[in-house]
């Protein structure tokens, strides 16, 4: 396969398991639709990444002329809705409404500035001297500390999330290196990074898997003001 359409089909690649829990689980549908919707907008933050991080050939060489490009929503769109409900399919649990005597908890009087922390906390430290993946993966595991810490019933999930998550992009990681091989060593720039790797995937990428899992394990249950209970 062309390097030229890898990016496209790889990203295109997450929508499959995304389609088969939407249509197997329709009691997750509404949590997978809320991320994914809040997700997708964050592949507009492509040019952040490109080329500092990584430059993957894309559709009309978009990423390389303007550093936005079409699969990076694609992308957003597919890992956000999968990352929000696949530890609780896997656990079997559902999201109820918490009651309202729960949300008088000392702790939620942080309810809003936790939830806004990652973008905080990705603002500041993106002016640090260092390759912009790295604020990001922090602002992400952060953030996922403080929610725990704000709802601890969520705790479990979000560091089961993190785990599964990872497994299941680092599935997504071989396949790409076994359909383009070569692939990853091309586009991804080990120059900026750490220069790191686990068998031939970037410790950053791995890193990133790993912080993206731990946020949006929880995240729609903090939000929404929902907890979990078995089904």
């Amino acid at each position: 396969m062309s390097d030229h359409y890898v990016w496209l089909v790889w990203a295109s690649a997450f929508l499959i398991p995304w389609l088969i829990l939407f249509v197997a689980f329709p009691q997750h549908r509404r949590p997978m639709l809320w991320a994914s919707a809040f997700t997708t907008p964050f592949g507009l933050t492509e040019p952040f990444f490109v080329p500092e991080y990584w430059n993957p050939p894309s559709l009309f060489d978009l990423a390389e002329r303007t550093g936005f490009d079409i699969e990076s929503l694609i992308f957003s769109f597919g890992i956000g809705g999968v990352a929000a409900v696949l530890v609780n399919v896997m656990r079997g649990s559902k999201t109820m409404p918490m009651d309202e005597h729960e949300r008088h908890d000392r702790r939620h009087r942080y309810h809003r500035p936790i939830l806004l922390s990652p973008f905080v906390i990705f603002a500041v430290l993106f002016w640090l001297p260092w390759n912009p993946i790295y604020p990001g993966i922090a602002a992400m595991l952060l953030g996922a500390l403080l929610s725990a810490w704000c709802r601890p019933d969520l705790a479990r999930s979000i560091v089961v999330g993190s785990l599964v998550f990872l497994v299941y992009y680092a599935v997504f990681l071989i396949a790409l290196e076994t359909s383009a091989p070569g692939y990853i060593d091309r586009v991804w720039n080990f120059e900026n990074l750490t220069g790191v790797s686990l068998w031939i995937f970037p410790l950053e990428e791995l890193l990133f898997a790993l912080a993206f899992g731990s946020y949006w394990a929880g995240v729609y249950e903090h939000f929404t003001w929902h907890r979990l209970e078995p089904a």
